[in-house]
């Protein structure tokens, strides 16, 4: 009886004090969200309970397996499985613990601060830095499981003293990862590029959505995502429409006819951008700008708050003035002129039938009389 109590006893005694703490830890993360709502600090830490509980019930089992005398010809084997779990589990629960801390951090930091820009900075270097911390407390978790072991053990001079050799081979080897993993770091905290901000990268506009440690992903209009190694950005121009403030000039272009009313069309274009939510009212401005034998080149710059808007603004001046242009002034838009060809003197001109066509004695040799 006692071989069968004690197990149970150990085991489902670990499990349901697992259970329990578990419960208090979350109703009182719960009051604490509730009381401090200005935080998101408590909420994210109550997404940890799992690597939480998971980290109790290893600490207790690892702790009192040998008083339940269960499968004692494998202790050793389910003893150094508890340990794996164990230190798995706590490495979770600090990337868990220190992202909802970074988080927190970035929360207040984007409440107090209205600078849309630097939101965007910080939220980069936010990004980086949890990344950052789950890659070396993963590294330190594989490296203590592996030191479990007493084979790794006695291995530990010898890598140790071959660090230096591996350390060489694996810098020479991993060049272009090392390169994009320092690029990545000037990203963050040299203010190239930020999440959020709208770039012209290979002639593809679209808005920064993933910033890590070797790539960027860009997401373009048409939503798709461009995946570029972060080294890129530093050895390459690229265009940033976010750096330095959002507010942009978008310009519109049209080929007219040298008979278009300017004047009239100064005063579409303001009414056009009055009626247009888009233009942020700042500058609005039409001038010639080229003139060729058939057409002038006809230049409208105008204004909005950010890329999204001067897009909008853009189309919406371009369509509105060529469906003014083609109902009330069609002869502003760009046409073929034609005219007969003057002939050499001395030529006569072809005689016409009456539907306008050359007859045929405009194609016969001149008669001369005898």
């Amino acid at each position: 009886m006692e071989n069968v109590l004690r197990p149970l006893i150990v085991i489902g005694g670990s499990v349901v004090l697992t259970l329990l703490i578990g419960w208090v830890t979350d109703v009182l993360l719960s009051k604490a969200d509730r009381r401090h709502s200005e935080t998101p600090l408590w909420g994210l830490l109550r997404r940890a309970r799992v690597p939480y509980q998971l980290v109790l019930c290893a600490a207790l089992l690892r702790g009192s397996y040998d008083s339940a005398k269960v499968l004692e010809e494998h202790r050793i084997g389910i003893g150094q499985t508890l340990t794996l779990v164990l230190i798995g589990s706590t490495a979770w629960l600090v990337i868990r613990i220190a992202g909802a801390v970074v988080e927190t951090t970035y929360s207040r930091y984007a409440r107090v601060h209205r600078d849309a820009a630097r939101v965007r900075r910080v939220r980069t270097q936010v990004t980086l830095i949890t990344r950052v911390v789950a890659a070396v407390v993963g590294v330190v978790a594989v490296a203590a499981m592996l030191l479990t072991f007493p084979a790794m053990r006695a291995a530990g001079a010898s890598l140790l003293a071959s660090a230096g050799l591996i350390g060489i081979v694996a810098g020479v080897a991993a060049q272009s990862t090392l390169s994009n993993m320092f690029a990545g770091f000037q990203i963050a905290f040299g203010d190239m590029v930020r999440i959020g901000d709208t770039v012209v990268v290979d002639g593809e506009w679209g808005t920064v959505e993933e910033i890590t440690l070797t790539f960027l992903t860009v997401r373009t209009w048409d939503e798709r995502r461009l995946t570029m190694p972060v080294s890129y950005f530093t050895s390459k121009p690229f265009e940033n429409w976010s750096r330095g403030g959002i507010q942009m000039t978008g310009i519109v272009y049209w080929h007219l006819d040298h008979s278009a009313p300017m004047d009239l069309m100064r005063e579409q274009l303001r009414d056009i951008l009055r009626a247009c939510p888009a233009w942020d009212g700042r500058s609005c401005d039409l001038t010639v700008t080229d003139a060729t034998p058939n057409t002038i080149q006809v230049r409208a710059l105008v204004t909005a708050k950010d890329a999204d808007d001067i897009w909008t603004v853009r189309v919406t001046v371009r369509e509105q003035m060529i469906r003014w242009l083609s109902r009330h002034h069609p002869y502003a838009l760009p046409r073929v002129n034609t005219a007969d060809a003057a002939l050499p003197p001395g030529i006569p001109a072809p005689l016409r039938s009456p539907d306008g066509a050359p007859s045929r004695r405009a194609h016969e040799p001149p008669r001369t009389g005898r």
